[in-house]
């Protein structure tokens, strides 16, 4: 008798690069510009690598070319806690804060982001996704009476199978999952992000719509979706104007710092606009209507060194000037040396030849996007804040630790220094 066949079984960052290829190939599908915006991001990129010397110096091309970040929204702590159960299956833990109400575009969310912290995790598949939760709790932007209708709005609907859920808890706990049922896990956490077609009642939504385009977006509907998905590229200038040539209509600027010639710091991000696309409506007399919403947009990134806090308040220096890249140079050095000598960005070991990833979001610049893509601004009232929102009460809310990223840095930044990037690439292949 012939010993039963063992099961080959898949780690975490082998079901985060499934996940992330299943969302970018649907994204693609609900929004075809998004499929061009990817293609000419790997055209970018080859060519980058092709002109320039030590241009994998900040993630191997591989990684660079399947590397993306997504987007959510959820509206309330236990669809928060919820979606965390679920990427915590593939790996992707929470790390940070972000507080988009006290942004110059102000939207009424809490965030964090979703995402690997093990450098070996983030050179395999560094997927991340940033998730928003609706700041119901916030008199400014909700009223009692219009809170109350929210929240028991978010209380009667599902955003996933339990039956999901619990196997996402269940892969959690072992590190692992079954190569035979990962692919219908995989596919069932893919198909709970898809764009509902449910018809979508008017009055509700706009009512939301005039505290806030986000706030309609979030719980004006049945279900969650991606809100956009965005490549990573190595020349953020040349894909905007690549895709503009190509006819597709780009948001006025490019998000972040300004680009010179010394070393690039932190996230410059930009996107295409969001398109119409078609919904039905309906009315107070119950009958359907065709229609249009424009909240999803194609989002992509140029990721540089992380900055430590010092470097930190130099950068909010910098970008707090009239012309930042004028000032960029008192406030920044020319050269990764410089950087590494005055304890401005991380470096393995502090070897200014290895600089560490920006693995993060800066909250300006994803309020930026989002005001960019919306037709109206945020209405905000006159009422104080007592809503409580900070990382410790988020942390509690969802009942998992919120992860410092400058400590993971700083972790990361007494490693050794980091294999070579075809070595990552063998060693990666290998535990497929």
């Amino acid at each position: 008798m012939s010993p039963p066949k063992r099961q080959t079984r898949l780690a975490t960052w082998q079901l985060r690069a499934q996940f992330a290829a299943g969302l970018s190939a649907m994204y693609a599908g609900e929004v075809p510009a998004y499929g061009t915006l990817v293609e000419v991001s790997g055209q970018v990129n080859a060519d980058y690598v092709a002109r320039h010397d030590g241009a994998e110096r900040m993630g191997s091309l591989q990684r660079i070319t399947a590397e993306r970040h997504g987007a959510i929204r959820v509206g309330s702590p236990a669809e928060l806690a919820a979606v965390a159960d679920l990427f915590a299956a593939f790996g992707m833990l929470p790390v940070g804060y972000y507080d988009l109400r006290s942004a110059a575009s102000p939207i009424p969310v809490v965030s964090t982001a979703f995402r690997p912290i093990e450098a070996n995790e983030l050179a395999c598949n560094p997927f991340r996704v940033f998730t928003s939760m609706l700041a119901t709790r916030d008199r400014r932007y909700f009223d009692p009476d219009l809170r109350t209708r929210v929240e028991t709005f978010l209380a009667r609907r599902q955003l996933f199978d339990p039956a999901l859920l619990a196997r996402a808890r269940r892969i959690a706990a072992e590190g692992a999952c079954d190569a035979e049922e990962a692919e219908a896990f995989v596919a069932a956490a893919v198909s709970a992000f898809a764009l509902s077609r449910e018809p979508i009642n008017k009055s509700w939504y706009d009512e939301l719509s005039r505290v806030s385009a986000v706030a309609a977006d979030i719980a004006g509907v049945g279900s969650t979706h991606i809100n956009h998905l965005t490549p990573r590229v190595l020349d953020i200038d040349d894909l905007y104007r690549r895709m503009t040539q190509r006819g597709i209509a780009m948001i006025d600027a490019i998000q972040g710092p300004p680009r010179t010639d010394g070393p690039a710091v932190l996230l410059r991000q930009t996107s295409f606009r969001a398109l119409a696309e078609p919904r039905l409506f309906r009315g107070r007399d119950a009958t359907l209507a065709p229609g249009s919403l424009r909240v999803r947009f194609g989002e992509v990134e140029a990721r540089g060194v992380a900055l430590t806090p010092r470097g930190r308040a130099r950068y909010d220096a910098a970008m707090a000037a009239s012309d930042p890249a004028a000032m960029w140079s008192r406030y920044f050095p020319s050269t990764d040396k410089e950087m590494a000598d005055e304890g401005l960005a991380y470096y393995r070991r502090g070897d200014p030849s290895a600089p560490i990833v920006y693995e993060d979001f800066l909250p300006a610049s994803a309020a930026g996007i989002f005001r960019s893509n919306l037709d109206r601004d945020t209405r905000a009232g006159d009422a104080t804040d007592d809503s409580g929102y900070d990382v410790e009460w988020l942390a509690g809310a969802i009942g998992h630790n919120v992860y410092d990223p400058y400590a993971l840095y700083e972790a990361l930044s007494q490693e050794a220094h980091r294999e070579p990037a075809d070595l990552r690439r063998r060693r990666c292949r290998a535990k497929r």
